[in-house]
């Protein structure tokens, strides 16, 4: 993958000064967005704050975390309606520059729902809601978000619509591009039928932009951040944040 377009502006990410300023998208129904602030702030020390979605300007910022939930209550499809927001249309700006993106679990709806990214979460296999730690397997290695990743990761999970989907041209361009970031996989790092809870397509938990900059994945890293949390599967993704 080419990471000419991991820049915010003509910077690149790598020589970045002591951590990005960063935004937090507040849309009605998200309830991650607290979790995912004091994870930034916190723990990684980053400048963050939250931006209500009804903005349009992120100008003040330098990168975006579109956290999970279940906004407006999920009705039509999870994301469907918070993608329609005035601030999407500014976090698709930031995503066309190569500034660094990521949604999580209710925020990856958002970034299918938008057409940030390609395919769709549904109704999770069996139909039932997940609450659960499971184990990802980093497949991308050389992306912003997942350099020099190894796994697996523990990290959990938490959804009702997490099956991601798409046809077969676009899983073996997401495969033939290297924009798969990260695959469900078993407590050694096996991948079997089985590994995959919601039923996902092809096993992917995660996947890339084009340019490597924008990271969708259903996991929580924010809940797998902090040893006071009992896991620390999730902390090597976030704390690029941090420089």
């Amino acid at each position: 993958m080419q990471e000419a377009a991991c820049k915010p502006g003509n910077r690149d990410l790598r020589d970045r000064g002591p951590g990005l300023r960063i935004a937090v998208i507040r849309t009605p129904g998200s309830n991650c967005d607290q979790d995912a602030l004091h994870t930034l702030r916190d723990v990684f020390g980053v400048d963050a704050d939250y931006v209500w979605h009804r903005e349009s300007s992120l100008s003040d910022f330098e990168g975006v975390v579109i956290p999970g939930g279940f906004t407006y209550g999920d009705y039509l499809r999870g994301g469907a309606i918070a993608s329609l927001s005035p601030i999407v249309a500014e976090v698709k700006r930031f995503a066309d520059e190569g500034r660094p993106v990521i949604g999580i679990c209710n925020g990856f709806q958002i970034l299918t729902e938008s057409g940030i990214l390609p395919g769709a979460l549904v109704r999770n296999e069996g139909r039932r809601f997940l609450c659960r730690d499971v184990y990802l397997k980093p497949v991308n290695v050389e992306s912003f978000w997942t350099r020099n990743l190894s796994g697996p990761l523990a990290i959990p999970i938490a959804h009702n619509e997490g099956r991601y989907i798409a046809d077969d041209g676009t899983l073996d361009q997401l495969e033939a591009e290297n924009r798969v970031a990260f695959v469900y996989c078993e407590a050694d790092g096996s991948i079997t039928p089985e590994s995959a809870p919601n039923g996902s397509s092809r096993g992917i938990a995660g996947i890339l932009n084009e340019g490597g900059n924008v990271l969708g994945m259903m996991p929580h890293p924010e809940r797998a951040s902090s040893e006071i949390l009992g896991e620390i599967g999730g902390r090597a993704i976030l704390e690029r944040l941090a420089g």
